[in-house]
């Protein structure tokens, strides 16, 4: 029989390996910008990637559900039609985080977004007045 110490020194061993297997195993796939998933988007294509970018003027498409985020050299297709909530905060020149399947389509690169997520820059800066869109 084990004295109460082992017992105890087992039970946290055991319990110290089962937290670092859940956080080594379920890590997030870090955060990429256009660019970079397109660089890299022979590796990358039917995976599953989190994107960052800023919505062109004029790309957001209500009745097929998508936008395009822009980089420096590369643009990009996102289809949120799967996504679950969209904010308020959706809109041209906004800053955007996508998270979803990578995949080529009908000739070009989309992420099949299943998270959305936008920024709201007004939110910090101090502005009297009218309410922000992002409330």
């Amino acid at each position: 029989m084990l004295s109460y110490r082992n017992r105890l020194l087992l039970i946290g061993g055991v319990v110290t390996v089962a937290v670092l297997g859940t956080i080594f195993l379920q890590a997030p796939a870090p955060t990429l910008t256009v660019d970079q998933l397109m660089e890299d988007k022979a590796a990358l294509i039917d995976e599953e990637v989190a994107v960052r970018g800023e919505i062109r003027d004029g790309s957001i498409n209500e009745t097929t559900m998508t936008f395009v985020l822009e980089g420096s050299e590369f643009d990009l297709l996102i289809d949120y039609s799967n996504a679950g909530s969209i904010s308020n905060g959706l809109g041209d020149n906004r800053t955007v985080y996508a998270e979803g399947i990578f995949q080529y389509k009908d000739g070009a690169y989309v992420v099949e977004a299943e998270t959305i997520k936008t920024s709201c820059p007004s939110k910090y800066e101090e502005e009297v007045g009218a309410p922000s869109a992002c409330d």
